[in-house]
């Protein structure tokens, strides 16, 4: 075993999204109409309005029409349900995203139920999940976050996956649920672990590499981890004071290489969810996809 890297390998998510804007302009520009992507806001979480202004300001650049439906954290379940249909049937609406979580007393998997699979941009409707669980990516829309997952941990353990160990914390819905099928595709050997698992060193001393998203600032921490993993930080995390966000696990982790936050996964993130406007645009169109 080598001894710790004074300083962990970064892994930006910019470069790669640089690449994926590229081509997203490329098909954006040669369209005679403006898309329209509508984000649905049902809470009062912080870290779902930085996540929205980030989509929000990603759309402005790209000149995709961008408006936020704002519910607000004391909305019903009928009215998010009834909003999520009349979108999912309204032509002039390409993409439609949910921002999750929810407010406490709503049910985001009956919620889910109302949103059209091909204008479902952040691929977490129970048929694009079914389509990704049943190994059958190439008629799904991926979850932006776990594919910016995945991408990363192919920059930093190379393009074959087959074979590596990943440990994956957080089973959520968004994150950590969907990544968890979409490793096992590529032939990982998945470890599910959550904030609860015990002895989460041990757990983790075997793994190629770990993948946090709890949403629990500074969960992951030195004498977790070991100087082999390669570390991927899905978390977002607005500290009480308001200064910046923040990321599960601790910054500069004695580990061979380690996403930052923010700059890490977020970037390329924002990418492959227009890189999703732009294939459930064709999908509607009945255009051919790859």
């Amino acid at each position: 075993m080598t001894d710790p890297l004074p300083h962990p390998l970064a892994l930006p998510g910019k470069p790669r999204a640089d690449q994926v804007t590229r081509q997203v302009r490329t098909d954006l520009s040669s369209w005679d109409f403006q898309p329209h992507l509508v984000s649905v806001l049902a809470s009062g979480d912080p870290a779902s309005r930085v996540y929205v202004d980030s989509k929000a300001r990603q759309a402005k650049r790209l000149g995709v029409r961008f408006t936020v439906r704002d519910l607000g954290a004391t909305t019903t379940q009928e009215k998010l349900h009834a909003t999520l249909h009349a979108l999912s049937s309204d032509p002039d609406v390409h993409g439609i995203m949910l921002e999750l979580p929810l407010a406490g007393p709503l049910d985001a998997d009956a919620a889910l139920l109302h949103l059209t699979a091909r204008k479902d941009i952040e691929g977490l409707s129970p048929a694009n999940l079914a389509l990704i669980a049943a190994g059958r990516e190439s008629e799904a829309l991926l979850p932006p976050t776990p594919r910016s997952i995945r991408f990363l941990l192919r920059e930093a353990l190379g393009d074959d996956l087959r074979g590596l160990r990943v440990a994956v914390i957080g089973p959520g819905r968004t994150v950590g649920r969907p990544l968890t099928f979409m490793l096992n595709n590529r032939g990982v050997t998945v470890t599910l672990c959550n904030e609860h698992t015990r002895d989460l060193g041990g757990v983790l001393a075997a793994q190629d590499a770990v993948v946090v998203a709890v949403g629990r600032a500074g969960l992951l921490r030195a004498e977790h981890v070991q100087p082999h993993h390669v570390v991927v930080d899905a978390g977002i995390n607005v500290p009480p004071d308001g200064s910046g966000v923040v990321g599960d696990a601790q910054a500069n982790l004695p580990v061979r290489a380690q996403t930052p936050v923010p700059g890490g996964v977020g970037p390329l993130t924002s990418a492959l969810m227009y890189q999703n406007l732009v294939r459930a645009v064709k999908l509607q169109r009945g255009e051919p996809v790859e």
